[in-house]
């Protein structure tokens, strides 16, 4: 089985195909530029060039003698978006070229194509007590939100109309080592032994470790029962930010510093900084049921959240 990763250097995609191919899978990551791979030396690896990615993006080639493709390559979230119609921008690489690489997969015999979209189809939050569940009434709050709900409209349009099989999986916030944005600036705030404003939060937040994330898409791409189905992912075990904090910091060797400053006040600050979304994002729960994953695909996070936060400040220790 030949299987083809888009974004293949990118966070989740560059960890896929090392997992990929350690377990001697053969892979075909594909690329938008001439990116080095560190899993190019691997004897059954091989990386293609496709370009930008969008409606007239050429495939065929990147896609011939290919199972399965799964699709980690999109525009990704910004948090603060700076394209005048964020919308359209989103859509050229999440909708359109999402749309067009599972034509062009069809076409070229494919026979199914696993989906890396996002809990923010969903929305931004949760209520005390609720987890978002896979069948909830899609609810995007912000345009890429919106961009990853209507690529997997389009999949499941292409699917009926061709027979391609489709899955999709909706993280949460990933992190691991080579974690990017957010969660890599919490980790320079935990690393630095300064105070920080949390320890009156009494929230709950999903998180998707990489290892555990990358097993369940692998799971996806030959397991029967998976076809046509929507998996969200998580460690399986929630966390509040200042359980969060104190995992980091146990793992980063220091000590946890939290001062108990009332969520009122933070999302005042955050307020005045323009910071709101940052701190709600930090202060907010979104919790996501994984039991539909569990029992379908008999699959079970393999990964602790402690292991997970013990090898992502490993990594970030280990950075120059």
């Amino acid at each position: 089985m030949l299987i083809a990763v888009t974004g293949a250097a990118g966070f989740v995609g560059r960890a896929l195909v090392k997992d990929l191919s350690a377990r001697g899978l053969p892979v075909r990551g594909l690329t938008r530029t001439r990116k080095a791979l560190s899993c190019a030396s691997h004897s059954n690896f091989e990386s293609v060039i496709v370009g930008d990615i969008h409606a007239g993006t050429d495939w065929f080639h990147s896609l011939r003698d290919v199972d399965c493709v799964i699709h980690c390559a999109a525009r990704a979230h910004i948090l603060r978006e700076a394209a005048p119609n964020a919308l359209a921008a989103y859509r050229i690489v999440n909708v359109a070229g999402t749309r067009h690489l599972a034509e062009q997969a069809a076409t070229c015999g494919v026979k199914r194509l696993v989906y890396l979209s996002s809990v923010k189809v969903h929305g931004e939050k949760t209520e005390e007590g609720l987890r978002f569940a896979r069948d909830d009434k899609p609810m995007p709050e912000d345009a890429y939100g919106v961009s990853k709900w209507e690529a997997e409209q389009a999949l499941r349009d292409v699917s009926a109309r061709t027979g391609l099989e489709v899955v999709i999986v909706r993280p949460p916030l990933v992190y691991g080592p080579g974690a990017k944005g957010n969660f890599r600036r919490l980790l320079g705030l935990a690393a630095s032994g300064a105070p920080l404003p949390f320890g009156a939060v009494c929230n709950r937040r999903s998180l998707a470790g990489l290892a555990n994330l990358v097993d369940l898409l692998i799971r996806c791409v030959d397991h029967p029962a998976a076809a046509g189905q929507t998996f969200l992912v998580s460690d399986g075990h929630d966390l509040s930010t200042p359980a969060l904090v104190r995992g980091l910091r146990r793992a980063l060797g220091t000590s946890p510093r939290l001062l108990p400053v009332p969520p009122p006040i933070l999302r005042l600050a955050g307020r005045i900084t323009g910071k709101a979304a940052e701190v709600e994002r930090l202060i907010g729960s979104l919790q996501v049921d994984i039991t539909h994953t569990r029992e379908v695909l008999g699959w079970t996070p393999p990964v602790s959240v402690d292991e997970g936060l013990r090898q992502t400040a490993q990594w970030y220790l280990s950075q120059p």
